[in-house]
């Protein structure tokens, strides 16, 4: 990859236009965990088309505003985790077991049998968005500590053997990924803070397994959830991070904006690559030039700005198209007026 100090990228998920996602719907399940066709405002035939039309808008967007290594938007995607947690076999949605989260009730899908993959699940996705960009190419899928975290084990009784299933059936993605020409494919784990005690057990085990064999750049994106959605009151320090040393992978992605992160602990991290959220997702206000600048100058003291890759702090999902966009075009500014900088 390009050794450009300073780079952009944005963490996955773009918003889904109005047309193609009825958003009050889609707020109202809180990140579904099992399949949610009812979000989509066109139906049948026609959803492909639209969710490529809806594709082809992020792309433009992200390339607009600048950003060097784009996603695809995550378009076709209900939640970042469940199309390809229930893609998988040995995975039971007929019957979901409810969890109760705040007084909601979340249908999870239930592990009866081996976890393995059918098939690919989003190569046409990264194909689409190498066909339509000339921009390094992001591609994520949910990660295996987390995915095992968002199903009732009823087959292995062991939750590391859970992981481990969910992790091979990644790592095959990940190969077919990289054979069709990603630049970086990410894994999201905010599972990891959320249990601490399981992710210094066998997370990074489980995370290694994932990435085995593969020799693109990956990346492990960590958060402490949508900003819309949780509390605007979040840790200034995560749980579970400075165990990433350990793993096999050359990026990791934090949000570091919305819960102002204590940055001492990049110390840790000095062979990784840090994804640093700089954008508040928490609202639709624009940050201005100035308060984007200075969270990236935060960076500086403790991550070189060859490692340092800037981004938003999470998935731009529940934001507006609008404020998402400018959001993104002001933080390429705001690199770029650093980059200057430190040239």
């Amino acid at each position: 990859m390009s050794e450009k100090k300073l780079r952009t990228t944005v963490v996955g998920s773009y918003p889904q236009p109005s047309w193609l996602v009825d958003h009050d719907v889609l707020k109202a399940k809180i990140v579904p965990r099992i399949r949610a066709h009812d979000i989509w405002r066109i139906k049948g035939e026609f959803l492909e088309e639209a969710q490529n039309d809806a594709t082809l808008i992020a792309i433009r967007d992200q390339e607009l505003a600048g950003i060097d290594c784009i996603t695809d938007g995550e378009m076709r995607r209900e939640s970042y985790s469940n199309r390809f947690a229930t893609s998988l076999s040995g995975i039971d949605t007929s019957d979901p077991f409810i969890r109760k989260v705040e007084g909601h009730d979340i249908p999870m899908p239930r592990i009866v049998g081996p976890v393995r993959r059918k098939g690919p699940v989003e190569v046409d996705d990264l194909l689409f968005l190498k066909a339509h960009t000339d921009r390094l190419t992001k591609i994520t899928l949910p990660g295996p500590f987390t995915l095992s975290k968002q199903a009732r084990d009823d087959y292995y009784g062991d939750p590391e053997a859970a992981a481990t299933g969910y992790a091979e059936a990644i790592n095959e993605e990940m190969r077919d990924l990289e054979a069709s020409g990603a630049d970086v494919i990410q894994l999201d784990e905010p599972w990891l803070r959320q249990d601490p005690d399981g992710a210094v057990r066998y997370g990074v085990r489980v995370i290694n397994r994932a990435v085995e064999g593969i020799n693109v750049t990956t990346a492990i994106h960590l958060c402490f959830g949508y900003g819309f959605i949780v509390s605007p009151a979040k840790p200034k320090a995560y749980t579970f991070l400075e165990q990433l040393a350990d793993c096999n992978i050359q990026q990791i992605s934090v949000e570091a904006a919305q819960p102002h992160l204590d940055l001492g602990v990049f110390s840790a991290l000095a062979k990784k690559t840090i994804v640093f959220g700089v954008v508040d997702l928490s609202n639709n206000e624009v940050e201005s030039l100035s308060v984007l600048t200075n969270r990236i100058r935060r960076a500086l003291p403790f991550v070189t700005p060859e490692r340092l890759i800037v981004a938003p702090d999470c998935g731009m999902k529940y934001l507006t198209r609008d404020s998402a966009f400018h959001k993104l075009r002001l933080m390429v500014e705001a690199a770029a007026i650093v980059r200057r900088e430190v040239s």
